[in-house]
């Protein structure tokens, strides 16, 4: 055989990378005859703005294994390689490179080398990638950041605005004062935080549905519990679940508490609020 014993992969990898460039391997797998049809598999681009880590390379090692099993079983299964070239990531990197050497800068300038930067970033990651035997479109990847890719955007959006979908309304939006610029949830972290918990009585002031008819009305309060108190002055009401059981719980005091049935002995402990009638 011709199989080596010895794996020599330092020595081996670059061999196989080269014989499926110069053979076209990828190119050849999407022309074959596919009884099955075509099968796409649409890449969730990562950012260009560093090296590769192991979550990348388990992500595209696992959607090369989809295309690769795809093409086996008869499908056109073509695989196009992308990037998102915008976002906070890539603008932290810029400013702490200007930073760094000291230099001054306009939005005009940053959006310059953060356009270069990401570019920079995808010919590296690109390399990585292929050195890990991901078999794609290498030569044509779609950027976010490309004059093609931002007209599509602005032509959905149109379509969308078109369609009604399109609306403002007022939403509370996280803010990095530092870089101002507005954040994604995913790039916020919350500082753990042991905030006050308290119970609330909120009295009954009219019975509509004679719900507690034969009971002293102006005894009765139904118990919440929150551990954000200081929303209280703005609530406008209060939900009662369909499938819990609520019990109105007589105090010492006569005072009289709707609570949720299964709830109740942790109230009474929580509040000492002494032996209670149900």
């Amino acid at each position: 055989t011709e199989f080596p014993m010895k794996a020599d992969l330092a020595k081996r990898e670059p061999q196989v990378q080269t014989f499926w460039q110069e053979h076209d391997i990828y190119q050849k797998s999407v022309e074959k005859d596919a009884p099955e049809g075509l099968f796409l598999l649409h890449d969730g681009p990562p950012f260009s703005n560093g090296n590769l880590h192991l979550g990348h390379a388990l992500n595209k090692i696992l959607k090369d294994l989809i295309t690769r099993h795809r093409t086996m079983l008869g499908f056109r299964a073509p695989y196009v390689p992308g990037w998102d070239n915008h976002g906070l990531p890539i603008e932290v990197q810029v400013v702490k490179e200007f930073r760094e050497k000291k230099l001054t800068w306009t939005p005009e300038t940053l959006r310059k080398r953060c356009r270069a930067f990401a570019a920079e970033w995808v010919e590296r990651q690109s390399l990585q990638f292929q050195r890990l035997g991901v078999r794609g479109n290498w030569e044509h990847p779609y950027l976010t950041m490309s004059p093609e890719f931002e007209s599509k955007i602005v032509e959905v959006f149109a379509d969308l605005a078109k369609r009604g979908f399109v609306y403002r309304v007022l939403k509370p939006v996280l803010w990095d004062s530092a870089n101002e610029t507005a954040l994604a949830n995913t790039e916020a972290e919350y500082k753990d935080h042991v905030s006050p918990s308290i119970y609330v009585k909120f009295p009954l002031v009219e019975d509509k549905n004679g719900v507690f008819d034969g009971l002293p009305q102006d005894k009765v309060s139904a118990v919440i519990w929150t551990t954000t108190p200081w929303t209280i002055p703005a609530n406008l009401a209060l939900a009662f679940h369909p499938d819990y059981e609520y019990v109105v719980a007589q105090t010492e005091s006569g005072e009289l508490l709707v609570v949720v049935g299964d709830l109740l002995s942790s109230v009474v402990a929580a509040n000492n609020l002494g032996p209670v009638e149900v």
